[in-house]
């Protein structure tokens, strides 16, 4: 990433959008798993198989991605489309790379409200079942990533009391905030070594315009909800994608926040649809597609989708193209890592949160269900299976419940 504009002349695209659309296209269609997972397949096909870049070039792009808000995955690929095939290349790898997913789910939005009978619903109730263990693992390994020592553990608590106090998005905010304040006071965080520029062309003048509307979007748009449904929408959504730290896993209790406690959408198809996202391929954010189609009030359905879409993944983006003249400077302060460990910390608080409420209460009713789930889950973690595969469990244990009851 450049730290001036100099560069600009070597970013000249080595290859077409074309090309960068097929071979997205692949990764959308293949990348099971959620945002690391993505991270290693596009290693191994554009590192290792393609030559588009170096180890270090895709290791410093993805410690930027890691760093930012936003869906890290997608913003890898946005930026790697961006320096095979400039502009073009950005917005093919990111069209390619959600499409498919974001179709599968728009079109389970439609046809969940006509599954009836004990196999159709027990089928909708074992997505919201597996959702518990999917949140758990994810609070697990955040957790041991995240949370290594007593301070940020202490962190992480400090956040669920926060969102006892204060539950909903402004509560989510304060602890993220908090946790941020946290880490730079406990001063853990060292600088990274400074590393070659990557051929990426965006100016300081262009991340500038990026951050600036990043930050009007922000302020704006909560203040022209009012004026519409639509316009509530865009708020709900680019508010959910620019407070996502962590992981793709993490915009569950924005999104839930967002549009379930609003009375949008009902906890049940909130839950199922957590749950389909799962047995998909391609970015965990393709989930507001479902959101948005299935939203009380309209916009909804193929407008709702692609609205919510836009909206979720936006903020992230232009977080990204406002930071990577900068980043190569910034990522040497040590201030800068302490405060994103400390709101990394409450992130996991957050998640842990979220997994009890709404998760766990609105999931399960009795013992049965806890046993799927535990069972989910000792799937994930002991025995690694990927995520479908719990899906496909937990939607056959579900339908066997409700047969037998």
């Amino acid at each position: 990433m450049s730290s001036g504009e100099g560069t600009q002349e070597a970013a000249r695209p080595e290859g077409t959008a074309g090309e960068v659309f097929r071979v997205f296209l692949k990764l959308g269609l293949t990348s099971f798993g959620g945002p690391i997972a993505h991270l290693g397949y596009f290693r191994d096909e554009l590192v290792t198989r393609r030559g588009w870049l170096t180890d270090r070039a895709y290791a410093d792009l993805v410690a930027l991605c890691q760093f930012l808000p936003g869906p890290a995955s997608s913003q890898a690929g946005f930026a790697l489309g961006m320096m095979r095939a400039g502009w073009l290349g950005a917005f093919a790898a990111f069209t390619a790379f959600t499409l498919p997913s974001a179709l599968v789910l728009f079109l389970f939005a439609m046809t969940a409200a006509r599954m009836s009978g004990p196999l159709g619903t027990g089928a909708l109730h074992g997505l919201k079942i597996v959702a518990v263990a999917i949140v758990a693992q994810a609070v697990w390994g955040m957790a041991k990533n995240l949370c290594p020592d007593k301070e940020r553990a202490a962190i992480a608590v400090g956040a669920v009391a926060m969102l006892a106090l204060l539950p909903g998005a402004l509560g989510m905010v304060a602890a993220i905030l908090l946790g941020a304040s946290a880490g730079l006071v406990l001063g853990r965080g060292q600088g990274a070594a400074a590393a070659p520029p990557a051929p990426l062309p965006v100016t300081r003048g262009v991340a500038l315009a990026a951050l600036a509307v990043f930050a009007s979007l922000l302020v704006l748009l909560p203040l022209l909800a009012g004026q519409g449904q639509s316009l509530a929408v865009m708020d709900s959504f680019y508010r959910a994608g620019a407070l996502v730290f962590g992981g793709g896993h993490v915009v569950l209790p924005l999104l839930e926040a967002e549009v379930v406690q609003p009375g949008w959408v009902t906890p049940d198809a909130f839950l199922a649809g957590y749950g389909a996202v799962q047995a998909m391929p391609g970015p965990l954010f393709t989930f507001a597609a479902y959101l948005g189609a299935v939203l009380g009030p309209a916009p909804n359905g193929l407008a709702g989708a692609a609205l919510a879409l836009v909206f979720v993944f936006l903020p992230g983006f232009l977080l990204l193209v406002g930071a990577l003249p900068f980043w190569d400077r910034f990522r040497t302060l040590a201030p800068a890592q302490s405060l994103m460990q400390g709101a990394n910390a409450a992130v996991v608080g957050i998640l842990g949160a979220a997994l009890y409420t709404p998760v766990f209460t609105s999931a399960i009713g009795g013992l049965p269900d806890f046993t799927l789930a535990l069972a989910c889950f000792v799937l994930l973690v002991a025995f690694k299976a990927p995520p479908f595969a719990a899906v496909v469990l937990a939607a056959a244990g579900g339908a066997v419940l409700a047969v037998l009851a």
